[in-house]
């Protein structure tokens, strides 16, 4: 009887939908949450000097809720809808206090030997010091594989993003944007353990208010990953071009022009191989991160060094087994 049933469970056919629920945690230690100029000074109207007297040192601490329905389509496709939910509190300032919503409409398919991803994303932001924030973008990613290791990326993005104008912050809407961004990427698979990514990437930002807003981007970023049998670890290093197409004179004469290093080191591991009363069936994942940032830019606002540390916790649920 038991290997009749074992046999029919085996031959019925799988669901439609599968729907998944993912909660997690986490906080963030920020040296520099403010982005102070090197010398802590900052440029004000006229080229003007002054100090730069934020507070550098903060800590915030963040939780999400993400609910996934997927569904499949013919024998190569899935639909899935994502809607996520996000709580920041920020310790000793409240400039990251905020509540966050998304939905996410994606389909991954293939074309012949391409992979297609076309996607919709709509999401908004209740920022506690600060305007609500909406955000639309649509677009599309693709990739191809090229032998056995190598795979070629591409994407699309357009974002129109939004701040409402209020009486706490009567400028807000300066900075609604509509933006275009292209990338291309490579992954390369060394072996088992050891695989390279390279990416570029160019974005045109066109804001309502031009001056210190408008600016196209440029970027170029290189990871390495090691699928360790102990732990996930990801090492990456990025640089971005930023040319600005209008002066900031409330700020500087000077058009700005900045690049930023940003560098980061990501461990993943699963808290039960650690402690594994806590947990015995390694599915809550634990995940450490280390990220420096360096801006170098002609105008002294925006010539810092950041660098944060951060650890977060979540686990996954299959809501209908």
């Amino acid at each position: 009887v038991t290997e009749i049933e074992e046999d029919v469970k085996a031959r019925a056919a799988p669901k439609l939908w599968n729907y998944y629920a993912e909660v997690s945690f986490g906080a963030t230690q920020n040296n520099n949450v403010n982005s102070i100029s090197k010398r802590r000074l900052q440029d004000s109207g006229s080229d003007n000097i002054i100090a730069f007297n934020s507070p550098m040192f903060d800590r915030t601490f963040t939780g999400g809720l993400g609910l996934t329905a997927s569904r499949t389509i013919g024998a190569a496709s899935a639909f899935s809808i994502i809607a996520n939910f996000t709580d920041s509190e920020q310790d000793v300032e409240t400039s990251d206090d905020a509540e966050s919503y998304s939905l996410t409409f994606s389909l991954d398919t293939t074309v012949g030997n391409q992979s297609l991803s076309p996607y919709l994303i709509g999401s908004k932001t209740d920022n506690k010091d600060d305007a609500t924030a909406f955000s639309f973008m649509y677009g599309i990613g693709g990739s191809f594989p090229a032998g056995d290791r190598s795979t070629y990326s591409y994407g699309y993005a357009y974002t129109d993003s939004k701040n409402n104008r209020n009486t706490t912050d009567t400028t807000a809407d300066e900075t609604n944007a509509i933006s275009h961004g292209f990338t291309l990427g490579h992954d390369f698979l060394l072996n088992e353990i050891i695989s390279f990514s390279t990416g570029l990437g160019y974005t045109d930002s066109d804001s309502k208010v031009d001056a210190g807003n408008d600016a196209e981007s440029y970027d170029l970023n290189f990871r390495m990953n090691f699928n360790f049998p102990w732990a996930y670890v990801s090492v990456g290093d990025g640089l971005t071009w930023n040319d600005y197409k209008k002066e900031d004179t409330s700020v500087s004469n000077t058009l700005r022009s900045d690049v930023v290093n940003a560098f980061d080191i990501i461990l993943v591991k699963a808290v039960g191989e650690l402690i594994p009363i806590l947990d015995p069936k390694n599915e809550i994942s634990m995940t450490l991160g280390y990220e420096k940032t360096i801006s170098e830019a002609n105008i002294k606002n925006y010539d810092y060094i950041s660098d944060s540390y951060s650890i977060s916790f979540s686990k996954s649920f299959h809501l209908n087994k």
